[in-house]
């Protein structure tokens, strides 16, 4: 059963070694900090790990796709560009949202 996560665990790890991805493990990890020091409740609980699941799902296959475009061409193109773009805005709405979930809990602790 193991040997099926390992090349899940192999590629969360190798996934860590992007500066992107990183960051977002960060700010998890205070946002976190941050639930731990305003005693969430259950509810928002849910609703920030959701968020924080989220965000981490978009930058990884964000990285993903960077990844698969590279393969196909350094060079500059215009298709490619514009996956990029694409896939570098699902992060931003991602994280946009979570932001705004953020804003919405935090007003209730303040």
């Amino acid at each position: 059963m193991i040997k099926k996560f390992a090349p899940a665990i192999k590629g969360l790890l190798d996934g860590f070694q992007h500066p992107a991805i990183r960051l977002q493990w960060v700010l998890a990890c205070l946002t976190i900090l941050a639930g731990i020091i305003l005693h969430l409740e259950f509810q928002e609980w849910c609703f920030v790990l959701i968020a924080i699941g989220m965000v981490l799902v978009a930058e990884v296959f964000n990285t993903c796709v960077e990844k698969l475009c590279d393969l196909y061409s350094l060079e500059q193109n215009e298709k490619i560009r514009a996956i990029k773009d694409l896939s570098a805005g699902s992060v931003l709405i991602a994280s946009l949202m979570a932001l705004v979930l953020a804003i919405i809990i935090l007003l209730r602790h303040i």
